[in-house]
């Protein structure tokens, strides 16, 4: 798909066909023609509500508000009414109110987000006839928007919305295509075509010579051996570095604490953390962020076998904690304890972890919001703000004293699940913070994306199946940082 930016008026921009959205039932709408048809066709310009005249070749569809997320929803649903339609190319203006390249990027997000399909194992393929995006930089009153940052406020939407397309594609492949020795040469391929980013994968001996007992014991009953994927991004001249770990399960069986076999369709999603984590190092190296970028990757199966860990088992983590199994279905904390431990080596500025964790996140926020976790409000509040302006819903969850107790085993140091059904979620954050040095506590946030990472139906302008969720809320964050350090104001942007 391709885009072009012109500081025209919509009306001198040639182009197949031409999206007009109607905000706040506003029917005076400057690019309305022929505003006496809407009678006709009973077309009242209500949010959600669409209209396409093929005589004139518009589609007219209800925008609920002006704000970055309503524009990403509404021209994703105005390209679900156009899909099957032959048109080549389609114009739209620029709707904003304040802040011109904060809604172009909105509205190319929505654009590359809402046209994603993933068809690797259909026998018959479905195409896109849009080919070419025309976008007038003439807002809704008539006025003319500067060029150059509109084009730039495009660009930056292709790469974050392709980065997490590309996410989306990882998620969605299946556990006998996409298993941690595959996904490790996916992310070595990656490397090689991205500027200043550098793989290195570590394969089973590599974790037994790191003293990782807890990720192996994860992985010790399958036949796909474990890896542990180290992507870097590292610019000249980096002023601070982000370190983001990424839970890779690219299938999980629940090991001996077997999955019901109901619960067990999906799990080729556990990958969802390790997926958001390449493509943030994918997505940073093409916005060439002055940032030094890390992800490491925990990839491996949780099975089942004769050597399978076993509930009562007590690990050895790499941080020379040891680990009471009373779950082996409780996992990717394990896996997660050590790639955190090898994280902290590389002193990071800031460090986030982004995992499938819990279902008990989704009991708490709902199946379409990010759990955010961690010890300092400052850098949870951050997250949550950049979230915002990046359209994915994010919550906090705050750890406590009372729950931090009920992880205490009897035998170990810890136990890997805690003694209550409630407060899962931060109960397995607070499992996470034990296996975070005193030094690195406030820089620490734990993501836990396992309500929106997956869900088997549309919602918004998302797809059934994976949404790449925490790709977009980490680069938009990422790039607040940026403009903190350049001191550029929202306007700007």
């Amino acid at each position: 798909m391709n885009f072009e930016v012109f500081d025209k008026k919509l009306k001198e921009i040639e182009a197949d066909c031409e999206i007009v959205l109607i905000v706040n039932e506003n029917l005076t709408h400057r690019w309305i023609e022929g505003g006496n048809e809407f009678e006709k066709y009973g077309f009242s310009g209500k949010s959600e509500e669409s209209l396409f005249l093929p005589h004139k070749n518009i589609l007219y569809y209800g925008c609920k508000t002006f704000e970055s997320d309503e524009i990403r929803c509404s021209v994703s649903n105005a390209f679900k009414v156009l899909k099957k339609m032959k048109y080549n190319s389609v114009k739209i203006g620029l709707y904003t109110q304040k802040c011109p390249p904060i809604n172009a990027r909105a509205l190319v997000e929505g654009i590359i987000l809402g046209t994603y399909k993933f068809d690797k194992y259909k026998s018959k393929k479905s195409n896109l006839y849009i080919k070419n995006i025309k976008i007038s930089t003439e807002d809704y009153n008539g006025k003319i928007y500067n060029l150059d940052s509109t084009k730039k406020a495009v660009n930056e939407a292709v790469i974050i919305a392709d980065a997490t397309n590309d996410a989306k594609d990882i998620i969605n492949t299946t556990p006998f295509d996409m298993t941690p020795a595959k996904l490790a040469d996916y992310a070595k391929d990656m490397a090689k075509d991205l500027k200043n980013v550098e793989c290195f994968v570590g394969d089973e001996e590599f974790l037994n010579s790191e003293n990782m007992g807890a990720f192996l014991a994860v992985a010790r009953a399958s036949s796909n051996k474990p890896r542990l994927i180290h992507l870097s991004y590292k610019p000249k001249n980096s002023t601070k570095r982000f370190v983001f770990v990424g839970k890779g399960l690219t299938y999980d069986s629940g090991g001996l604490s077997l999955k019901p076999s109901e619960y067990m369709v999906t799990m080729k999603s556990d990958k969802s953390g390790a997926a958001a984590a390449i493509n943030i190092i994918k997505a940073a190296s093409r916005l060439e962020l002055p940032f030094e970028v890390h992800s490491i990757i925990g990839a491996a199966e949780n099975m089942i076998g004769g050597n399978a860990y076993k509930p009562d088992d007590v690990l050895k983590a790499r941080n020379k904690k040891t680990i009471e199994v009373r779950n082996t279905d409780a996992e990717g904390r394990l896996v997660l304890a050590d790639c955190l431990d090898y994280a902290q080596e590389l002193k990071p500025d800031y460090l986030v972890d982004l995992a499938t964790l819990t279902g008990a996140c989704v009991v708490a926020l709902g199946e379409y919001t990010v759990g955010i976790m961690g010890n300092s409000s400052t850098l949870k509040h951050s997250m949550i703000q950049s979230s915002l302006k990046s359209g994915e819903l994010s919550g906090s969850l705050p750890f406590n004293k009372y729950l931090k107790k009920l992880l205490k085993s009897d035998i170990a140091d810890i136990s890997n699940i805690s003694s209550s059904r409630y407060g899962g979620a931060i109960t397995a954050g607070i499992f996470l913070d034990n296996f975070i040095k005193d030094e690195y506590k406030d820089k620490w946030l734990h993501l836990d994306i396992a309500g929106p990472a997956y869900r088997e139906k549309e919602w918004g302008y998302n797809q059934s199946g994976a949404s790449g969720a925490g790709v977009r809320m980490c680069i938009y964050w990422l790039k607040d940082f940026v403009y903190k350090q350049s001191n550029v104001h929202d306007e700007d942007k």
